[in-house]
């Protein structure tokens, strides 16, 4: 029973995942034109004979579509959700994502957390419980502004920014808010300002640790807001590719793929732009992940502030998706034979 719930659980995700895919592809193939048959022809072979399931291919249709060739390598963005993410991660993926964990797992990082909401109750980074008729103060004695989250927060949902004058304590005990945290406000870099001051740029770097518990850093890509949003949503932010190697944007970025090539409001270039400090926000993602390498692959949100000091806003262990990176400049996990995972779950 078990395994037929996992099943219908995985072909309507799958369905769902490839609807998008197509979605996408869709608005590609109408500025890149229509992806070779021959493309088409290697995507479904590869997903049906490589990975075991066709309904892998759309994905690869859409990585085909921005690279304008077939590789053997790439992952499906499902492929990684279904077969990689729940291999490598396991229950400990889940763990990642809960905020209060987070800073025992990494003990080393200097956390944002300021505060939590869990099961009803105001707590304190230290275990302590915090008066509801207390927590005011206590959030906004050495800030004016804090950013709430709701836990496992997702597209930039359950995200506010709050001040002293528009937080009340009830509200969150009446409403039976769910869990969630809330840190200190990021003061960004002037570098990211350029582009949009009203929300927080986020790098995200995506390491992963192989069988011996190497790291490294193998994708990167950087989100920008629209002006009237106060954080990130992914339905309106601005993605660009970043060369991991250098911390230098691609000339062209993505708002629901659509190509850009500068920021839609303040007409900022994405071209010979470089991350200021980025070969820090890499160390800093690798030596986290080092602390963790029984988690076989991470996504880092991290930014850097205005004393050129690297901030790790939150790290993805389930919901770290690949396409970006995969479709721009991807294959980026060619070597770490992920391909076979779906086998090895099979026989277990």
């Amino acid at each position: 029973m078990e395994q037929l719930k996992h099943d219908i659980y995985w072909h309507f995700k799958l369905k769902r995942s490839n609807g998008r895919a197509l979605k996408a592809l869709k608005i590609i193939e109408s500025y890149n034109g229509k992806v070779s048959p021959k493309f088409r022809k290697l995507s479904n072979e590869y997903a049906t004979e490589v990975l075991g399931n066709k309904a892998y291919a759309p994905w690869l249709y859409v990585y085909s579509a921005i690279q304008n060739r077939f590789d053997a390598g790439w992952i499906p963005d499902n492929y990684y959700a279904k077969e990689v993410v729940p291999r490598l991660n396991g229950d400990y993926g889940k763990v990642a994502d809960r905020n209060f964990i987070t800073p025992f797992l990494l003990s080393s990082m200097e956390s944002l957390d300021v505060a939590y909401f869990i099961n009803g109750k105001f707590c304190s980074p230290d275990s302590k419980i915090i008066d509801p008729m207390a927590v005011k103060d206590y959030l906004f004695e050495k800030q004016d502004k804090i950013v709430f989250k709701l836990e496992n927060s997702k597209r930039g949902k359950g995200v506010y920014i709050l001040d002293k004058n528009n937080f009340d304590p009830s509200t969150y005990i009446s409403n039976k808010c769910g869990n969630s945290v809330f840190q200190k406000f990021i003061k960004q870099h002037p570098f990211f300002s350029e582009f949009a001051d009203n929300s927080v740029a986020t790098i995200r770097v995506t390491t992963v640790s192989d069988e011996l518990g190497n790291i490294s850093a193998r994708a990167s890509y950087i989100r920008f807001g629209r002006t009237k949003d106060t954080h990130i949503m992914s339905n309106s932010a601005i993605s660009i590719p970043i060369d991991i190697n250098t911390g230098e944007f691609h000339s062209v970025g993505y708002m629901n793929w659509l190509q850009v090539d500068k920021h839609p409001d303040s007409n900022v270039s994405f071209h010979q732009k470089t991350i200021p400090h980025f070969s820090k926000c890499v160390d800093k993602a690798i030596e986290m992940h080092r602390v963790i390498p029984f988690m076989g692959c991470l996504g880092w949100d991290l930014t850097v502030d205005t004393s050129e000091k690297v901030q790790v806003i939150e790290v993805n262990g389930i919901n770290n998706g690949i396409k970006l990176s995969e479709a721009t400049t991807g294959p980026c996990f060619k070597d770490l034979n992920w391909s076979n995972l779906w086998k090895q779950t099979q026989q277990s």
